[in-house]
């Protein structure tokens, strides 16, 4: 969460529509996994391309192990890409990691909180770990918790929140720098259905003036938060397209999810409907470490 000192986001940096510049832009993401001896390689992710706009809410959609969380950890500098570059609000991430990371807000899929913090405590070490200057933390808090509507929880300590309240300053904690480009993983997994709707207007917020990127395995949550939606299936990007172009066809989005499973990522057999990865686990494939070829990130 390193990032150096700037100044806060201001609307007039805000610029929308196709002509307006990229504020992420990944080209050719690929991350390999782990070789066993007498196999072909094998990938978590392979030549993934993403681009986004201000006002954009992207909806990273795919079964469980496609590679989501492989990707958002890529996209935010958590893990070295084999091959590829990521580009945020115009910045290099391999190149400019503290710059590029100033622009970029995560939120992993589970919240790193202090259980013994307060809300807003949590919030300030973020701030002042984000290197805002020592003035700016209290007004950078203030703003956060009125956004994600924490402010009746302010005062409660992170470890007696609801999941959804915690998910809620997770998000907080990710835009407290007021970041131009969001990223969120699976930011609706164990909410009930009250809590789902809060975490979708909270979606609709954020959205306003950035671009977010959300993972999920939801139909629900990315048909009613997003924009435009991206499927991921076997670490492969297989398809890309508005919901507004989905209407315009006739098209539901669990059809066309339902009709991209059967049909496959390209040069892979089609998957089998399970919710497994490469190699056979659950989730999302990774060895779990920053190393490998290619560029390297920062810590």
């Amino acid at each position: 969460m390193c990032a150096p000192d700037r100044e806060l986001y201001s609307p007039t940096m805000d610029t929308r529509g196709p002509s307006a510049p990229f504020l992420l832009e990944a080209s050719g993401l690929t991350r390999q996994l782990p070789a066993r001896r007498g196999e072909p390689d094998r990938h978590a992710i392979r030549d993934v391309s993403l681009t986004m706009r201000t006002g954009e809410v992207l909806g990273l959609l795919g079964l469980n192990g496609a590679g989501k969380s492989t990707t958002l950890r890529v996209l935010s500098g958590c893990l070295v890409p084999h091959a590829g570059s990521v580009h945020i609000d115009g910045h290099d991430l391999a190149g400019e990691p503290l710059a590029a990371r100033a622009a970029l807000g995560y939120l992993a899929d589970a919240p790193a909180l202090y259980d013994g913090l307060r809300v807003s405590d949590q919030l300030a070490l973020a701030a002042r770990l984000r290197r805002l200057p020592r003035k700016a933390i209290g007004p950078a808090v203030d703003a956060a918790i009125e956004e994600c509507d924490l402010t009746k929880a302010a005062r409660q300590r992170c470890g007696t929140l609801s999941r959804g309240f915690r998910q809620r300053v997770g998000i907080a904690q990710a835009i407290v720098h007021d970041p131009r480009v969001v990223l969120l993983d699976e930011p609706g997994n164990g909410l009930d259905p009250r809590q789902m709707q809060q975490m979708r207007e909270l979606v609709h917020r954020l959205g306003e003036r950035r671009a977010v990127l959300l993972s999920s395995h939801l139909l629900g949550e990315v048909q009613a938060s997003c924009t435009r939606i991206a499927v991921l299936h076997h670490g492969a990007l297989i398809a890309e397209r508005s919901l507004q172009e989905l209407a315009g066809d006739g098209q539901t989005l669990a059809e066309l999810f339902a009709s991209l499973l059967e049909t496959g990522a390209p040069g892979e057999v089609a998957g089998d409907g399970r919710s497994r990865g490469h190699d056979g686990h659950d989730d999302d494939d990774d060895d779990g470490g920053g190393g490998g070829g290619g560029r390297r990130y920062a810590p």
